[in-house]
Parts: structure tokens; C-alpha cells; sequence
């Protein structure tokens, strides 16, 4: 059963999972803008780089410290997500389980514009899938950057990661999977506006 709130209406998102949410989207975006200045300065890719005009920073230093003021903001605040969601067990219940034949219908259904958008206190496989995919790229993601950052002091993680050059890359990609995740999720935010309306009210 929902919860209610004072005016009767079903709490679809409780406080904190909202309060962390828009922190983590700040934090994240910050740290995705600053991060293309960061990658201005050295590109892993010949004859690609980001428009100065999308980057945050202005200059390399300005970028670093942008990027590390957010890092340590997702990282704080993505702990106290990620152990509320586990305590509460709202993990549980929203995220698991994911079964292959549904995701694989609920794909389809969504290619089709046939994907149902009624109860949004229900996840639906697609969604189960990317919000556990946007973790883990997100927990990648500061690991390797750790890995960049570090790679004396953390010489034992840069290694896992294959050496300071793969961890990069690893950073690289982990990244454009985050911003993937951020296209498709506003996206779907502008499709069905309850959603977005829900995790600003609750409701």
C-alpha cells in the first residue's frame, strides 16, 4: 500500500529519494561539463573535442575544481542514496527483479509507442535496467576518475582499471553512458509529465 500525503494523495517518490535525485542530477551535470574542458586538454580522440561553449570552467584549473567540488557532492550524496535505497528496500522492490523476456517486450512496446505510463509507482524492466545501469556507470565512473586523479597514490585501483591510458578510456565511456542515460530520461520526463511533476511534489 502508498503512502499518503496530507492532502490524500499517493506518495510516489518520498523526500529523500527526491532530495538526492535533483542533487545528483546537479552534481552530475556539473561534473559531465567540466569534465569535457578537462578532456579539451589532453582528447583521447584525434580531431574530436567539445565546444568550449557547452563546457564549464573556462581553463583547465577552473574545470579541475568544478569537476572535483561535484565529485565528491555525487559521491557523499550517491552514498546516501544508494544505502537508503538498500535500507529501506525500496531497491528491492523498484528494481529487481529483471527478467529478459520482459525487458525484451517492454523494448518493443516502447519502439512501438505502446510502453504504458499509468502507474509510476511501478518501474517497468527498461526503466529497472537503466536506473541499476546508471549506478554502476555512475560508481565506475568516480572509481576511474579516482584512477586518473591518483594513479600513484591509488596505483593498486589504477591497475585494476588496466593501467592510467585504459582508465581513461573507461572514464570516457562511462561517461557517455551517463549522458545517454540523462538524454533518455528527460526525454521521457517531456513525454509524460506526471513523472517529472512527481518527483518535484512526491505525488
Amino acid at each position: 500500500m502508498s503512502a499518503q500525503t496530507a492532502d490524500g494523495g499517493a506518495v510516489i517518490h518520498p523526500r529523500w529519494v527526491r532530495i538526492t535525485h535533483w542533487i545528483n542530477a546537479v552534481a552530475i551535470i556539473v561534473m559531465i561539463l567540466s569534465g569535457w574542458r578537462i578532456y579539451n586538454a589532453s582528447p583521447l580522440f584525434e580531431d574530436f573535442d567539445f565546444p568550449n561553449e557547452i563546457t564549464l570552467g573556462g581553463w583547465l584549473a577552473g574545470a579541475l575544481q568544478w569537476h572535483f567540488a561535484a565529485m565528491w557532492l555525487l559521491v557523499i550524496n550517491g552514498i546516501v542514496y544508494v544505502t537508503l535505497g538498500i535500507l529501506t528496500g525500496r531497491f528491492r522492490r523498484k528494481f529487481l527483479p529483471i527478467r529478459p523476456g520482459e525487458v525484451a517486450a517492454d523494448i518493443k512496446a516502447a519502439l512501438t509507442f505502446k510502453l504504458a505510463h499509468e502507474d509510476l509507482s511501478v518501474y517497468n524492466a527498461v526503466q529497472k535496467l537503466l536506473y541499476l545501469g546508471v549506478i554502476l556507470c555512475g560508481v565506475i565512473v568516480v572509481l576511474s576518475g579516482l584512477a586518473i586523479w591518483k594513479p600513484v597514490q591509488l596505483q593498486e585501483l589504477t591497475a585494476l582499471f588496466g593501467g592510467y591510458d585504459i582508465a581513461r578510456y573507461v572514464h570516457f565511456f562511462a561517461m557517455a553512458a551517463i549522458v545517454g542515460f540523462l538524454l533518455v530520461h528527460v526525454a521521457l520526463a517531456l513525454l509524460v509529465p506526471k513523472s517529472l511533476r512527481a518527483m518535484i511534489a512526491g505525488k
